[in-house]
């Protein structure tokens, strides 16, 4: 609840925490709890860095970005956001401040995935992902939703419970409830991600996963029509990784991923954007003139084009610290300023803010499979939070952006 100075009641936190949060079963309401109207608070939040006025305000990604008409946004782990703190009118929490400051547009990391909202195949949970939710809206940021329809990041019970019979069902039923349940709320969507994969050798480059298997190709058809359907406001976007160098795998990648966009255009399908993934190797071959084609044959299509996850490794770099800095400094300003410059690309996001909470540095079980992408920096800030050339290279590279009309919405 606002009060006349701007500042959140502990009462009108309690009504917001207690509003929609938790787990519903399957059979229950989709629907999402109505917040109440809080309205735009960023600038009357009181923040420990806002003394850093050479990359906060004005001078923030996000600002910069909106200033040509672009969106900035970024990857978000809602667990580590203080929203106590920002619904009372302060934090002093260095993650949340820099979501509070840089960004214009937020997507979970991974509270939207299949994993985070069903523990168990009759049974949501969507706290994680409503607590971005009222994130957003007490401090005046878009969203958008990631992902629906995607081969990893599924649940255990899923290779137990879902068969031939019953694919199709299962997935209409997830599209209509998480789909529906943000209805009218998110800019975007990641309907399907990540479904070409050409080592698996289908002609039509379509990744062989239980999808594809159980119910066809016309899965992604499927993904698209209902996804409209639950949620005809959002941008419905095909989302893809490695199809942005020159080198020749991403070459003929991104030759599949243009046929298959023709294919559901041709169709019908209510798809409006591509998502391109963007994680990219300051020591690996770069984008150039393949890209660029790439995106003139994207946007004649009628769709639109988001930078959904950038991020930039620097493993064998030579020059220790300064050199991975320099380096990763430079992909970020060529690759922007690349995708930037045709009008078709809408906003940029980061996948996260800071090194220290970078997936690409997360010495996990999955991060083993990986074991030479460690990076010092992946992203605009450090591990202490504080601003990386990569941070001055996309805020120059948003400078020397063609205007849009406005920011995508």
């Amino acid at each position: 609840m606002a009060t006349g100075n701007g500042a959140v009641t502990r009462r009108g936190f309690g009504k917001w925490a207690a509003a929609g949060l938790g787990t519903v079963a399957v059979a229950g309401t989709a629907g999402f709890a109505t917040f109440e109207a809080l309205g735009h608070r960023d600038k009357r939040l009181r923040l420990k860095n806002a003394s850093a006025p050479e990359v906060t305000g004005a001078n923030s990604l996000g600002a910069h970005a909106a200033a040509r008409g672009l969106l900035f946004g970024a990857a978000v782990d809602p667990e580590l956001l203080d929203i106590e703190g920002i619904a009372l009118g302060h934090t002093d929490d260095a993650y949340t401040q820099l979501f509070v400051e840089q960004t214009r547009i937020l997507v979970a990391e991974n509270a939207m995935k299949w994993f985070a909202l069903r523990p168990a195949a009759d049974r949501f949970d969507f706290s994680k992902a409503d607590r971005m939710m009222g994130f957003a809206l007490l401090t005046g940021k878009v969203v958008r939703g990631h992902n629906l329809c995607w081969h990893e990041g599924l649940p255990s019970w899923f290779t137990k419970t879902v068969n031939k019979d019953n694919a199709r069902q299962i997935l209409i039923d997830h599209i209509r409830t998480v789909a529906g349940r943000f209805r009218g709320r998110l800019q975007s969507w990641d309907v399907v991600n990540e479904a070409i994969w050409l080592e698996d050798g289908r002609p039509d480059g379509l990744r062989k996963w239980p999808w594809l298997e159980m119910i066809g190709p016309e899965y992604i058809e499927l993904a698209f029509r209902t996804a409209a359907e639950a949620d005809p406001q959002a941008k419905l976007t095909y989302n893809d990784y490695g199809i942005e160098t020159e080198a020749p795998d991403e070459a003929a990648k991104r030759e599949q991923v243009l046929a298959l966009l023709k294919r559901l255009k041709a169709n019908g399908v209510p798809i409006g954007a591509l998502g391109v993934q963007s994680h990219l190797h300051a020591a690996g071959e770069q984008p150039g003139a393949g890209l660029r084609e790439f995106l003139k044959e994207v946007a004649a299509l009628g769709l639109e084009v988001y930078i959904t996850e950038m991020d930039v490794v620097s493993a064998r770099i030579d020059g220790g610290k300064a050199g991975r800095d320099q380096a990763t400094a430079k992909v970020y300003g060529d690759y922007a300023s690349l995708m930037l410059a045709d009008p078709s690309v809408k906003m940029l996001l980061t996948w996260g803010l800071s090194s220290g909470h970078s997936w690409v540095n997360e010495p996990d079980q999955r991060m083993k499979r990986f074991p030479d992408i460690w990076s010092e920096g992946p992203l605009p800030f450090d591990d202490d939070d504080r601003p990386t050339e990569a941070f001055w290279a996309l805020r120059g590279a948003f400078d020397g952006a063609p205007p849009r009309v406005r920011a995508a919405s």
